[in-house]
C-alpha cells in the first residue's frame, strides 16, 4: 500500500484538513488526482475505507485527496452544498476544496488534465457545485447518491428535494464537462429522480451535445444486484454521461466496504466504474476523433 498522509489547508474562508494518499508506484512522475468528499458523519478515512479507493489507486497509479468536513462548519460534517454563499467561486468551501486541489497538485507531480473529483451524498453534491464553479479544474465528476447544483438554497428547501427531487432545475450554461451517475432506486435519503435530474442539467449544459446525444440503455447484473446504465454520446461518438441505477441499493456506496459506513458490499462497484470512466477520457476523445474520421470518409 502507498502512504496516507495528513495536512492542513488554510484559506481566507477557513481552514480544512486533508488527507492524501500517495500510491507505492509514485515516483514524481506525472499522475491523475482525485478528489473524494466524504458524506455526512463520515471522515477521510471512514470514506476511504468504505469506498477502496485508495487500493484501486495503487492499481491505477492515481494520487487521492480526501478534504475533511469538520463539525464546526455543519454539525453532522456535511458539505454545505445548498448554503448559495458555498455555492460560488472563490468563496466558502469551493474556494477551500479548489484550494486544496490546487495545493496538492503544487506538493505532487499531477497530470492537470487528468484531475477528478467525486464524492457521496452531500459530498456528491458539492462535487456538483464543483465541478459548475470550477469547469477549468476538473476534467470529470462522479456523482454518487447526490443533488443537482443549485436544487436548494437553505436547509429547508435541501430537505425539500432530497425527498421530493427538485421542482425546476437550474441552468448550469456550458461548462462540458463529462459526469458518471450513480443511485440507489431505494435511497431513502435522497430520492433517486435527483440521479435522473442531475443528468438531465448536465445534458443542457454541454456545448452543441444535448440536441445531437444517442441514448443506449444497457441491464444487467453485477455482485448480487440489478441495475441499468444509460450512456450518452455526443454526435462524434464521445461519450459525456453515463446513469447508474442500481436495484435495491439504499443510501450507500455501490459495491463498497463493510469497514466503512454507507457502504454497501452488493451491486456494480462505484469505485471501480467511476475510475474507469475517468482514466478512459482519452479514450472517448479518441472514439470521438475517429468518429468524425469515418463520417468525413463516406461518400455524400
Amino acid at each position: 500500500m502507498g502512504k496516507f498522509l495528513e495536512e492542513t489547508f488554510k484559506h481566507s474562508a477557513g481552514t480544512r484538513t486533508y488527507k492524501v494518499h500517495v500510491p507505492r508506484s509514485y515516483r514524481k512522475q506525472a499522475m491523475p488526482l482525485i478528489v473524494l468528499l466524504h458524506g455526512c458523519t463520515q471522515n477521510p478515512d471512514d470514506f476511504a475505507a468504505g469506498t477502496r479507493m485508495n487500493a484501486l489507486a495503487d492499481k491505477d497509479s492515481c494520487l487521492v485527496v480526501y478534504p475533511a468536513q469538520p463539525d464546526s462548519a455543519n454539525p453532522a460534517k456535511c458539505w454545505n452544498w445548498f448554503n448559495p454563499a458555498d455555492q460560488q467561486r472563490d468563496q466558502g468551501e469551493p474556494a477551500i476544496i479548489a484550494g486544496i486541489t490546487r495545493e496538492v497538485m503544487q506538493s505532487y507531480r499531477v497530470d492537470e488534465k487528468r484531475v477528478f473529483i467525486a464524492g457521496l451524498s452531500a459530498g456528491a453534491s458539492m462535487s456538483v457545485v464543483m465541478a459548475a464553479t470550477y469547469p477549468e479544474l476538473y476534467a470529470a465528476i462522479g456523482v454518487h447518491s447526490g443533488l443537482p447544483y443549485r436544487s436548494a438554497q437553505n436547509m429547508l428547501s435541501a430537505f425539500y428535494v432530497m425527498r421530493n427531487g427538485a421542482a425546476a432545475v437550474p441552468g448550469l450554461g456550458a461548462i462540458g464537462i463529462p459526469i458518471i451517475v450513480f443511485h440507489g432506486d431505494h435511497d431513502q435519503t435522497v430520492n433517486p429522480c435527483n440521479g435522473q435530474q442531475i443528468i438531465s442539467q448536465w445534458l443542457a449544459s454541454q456545448p452543441g451535445q444535448a440536441q445531437t446525444s444517442v441514448r443506449t440503455e444497457a441491464t444487467g447484473e453485477s455482485n448480487g444486484r440489478a441495475y441499468s446504465r444509460t450512456l450518452y454520446r455526443n454526435a462524434q461518438g464521445a461519450l459525456f454521461a453515463e446513469y447508474w441505477l442500481v436495484k435495491e441499493l439504499g443510501h450507500a456506496w455501490s459495491g463498497g466496504s463493510p469497514q466503512g459506513t454507507y457502504a454497501d458490499p452488493l451491486g456494480p462497484d462505484a469505485s471501480q466504474e467511476m475510475l474507469r470512466f475517468f482514466l478512459s477520457r482519452d479514450e472517448h476523445r479518441r472514439a470521438g476523433i475517429l468518429h468524425r474520421l469515418i463520417r468525413s470518409l463516406k461518400p455524400r
